[in-house]
């Protein structure tokens, strides 16, 4: 089995630390690491650095840092445009895709989209999107933490702008006729991939994306949930691009 990842703000310049706070928790209290057992600290910038368990302390560990690296940025990054769900079901796409490999996730605010975050609402919901994100990084034992776009739903019009700068951009749609599998990607730049919330994509919607550059693609012949699509979606990219 794999080391376990923790995610830090900064990596110790010093060969000794402590780990305290949540993440100290997690290590001592939860996962149980003890003496002599290995570790991995990451900022989420791609930054790493292994240690070892020196001393076990209450919600903390003593670590001997024993080796630094840095992981390289995936390129092209994968950049998926989710569609706001009602319930868990963002959560639950989020972290499958986080898992997969995404590189950012942009809330949506589809005309569709049951669930409409607004004010503090949107706030915390944006909040658990992140968390989940964070937690499933470590799980992955991911360098690099996914970004969830800082506005807490994108509108339409923002969707359409981001998918007029991508070096490729495609629309899940289940009436579309090319399929993921075949079409050209960039070696480079940013690929965006759009995933309609339950309702699915309006028409006005996917007449704009396609305007901006969109190509609408699908997998397969059957239709995925909000929540799966996504990250079969990036199961697809990641084997094509070869960072599988």
């Amino acid at each position: 089995m794999s080391v376990p990842l923790f995610l830090v703000e900064s990596l110790p310049t010093a060969d000794n630390l402590t780990l305290a706070g949540p993440e100290g928790h997690h290590a001592a209290n939860v996962q149980r690491l003890r003496v002599g057992e290995r570790l991995v600290l990451a900022d989420g910038r791609g930054g790493t650095a292994t240690a070892e368990v020196t001393a076990v302390g209450r919600g903390s560990l003593e670590l001997a840092v024993i080796a630094r690296g840095y992981v390289d940025a995936a390129v092209p990054r994968l950049v998926v445009v989710q569609g706001i769900a009602k319930g868990d079901r963002g959560e639950l796409a989020v972290q499958a895709m986080t898992e997969v490999g995404v590189d950012e996730i942009v809330p949506w605010r589809a005309v569709r989209s049951v669930v409409l975050w607004r004010g503090d609402r949107g706030v915390r919901a944006r909040e658990k999107w992140v968390h989940t994100a964070r937690e499933a990084a470590k799980q992955a034992r991911r360098a690099w933490l996914p970004v969830v776009a800082g506005s807490p739903d994108e509108s339409t019009r923002a969707v359409t702008q981001r998918l007029a700068g991508a070096d490729a951009a495609f629309v899940l749609h289940e009436e579309a006729t090319e399929r993921l599998t075949t079409v050209d990607l960039p070696e480079a730049g940013e690929i965006v991939c759009v995933i309609g919330p339950e309702g699915g994509i309006a028409p006005d919607e996917l007449d704009a994306f396609v305007a901006a550059g969109a190509r609408p693609v699908r997998l397969g012949s059957t239709v995925l949930r909000t929540s799966t699509a996504g990250p079969a979606a990036l199961a697809v990219l990641s084997a094509r691009l070869g960072r599988w």
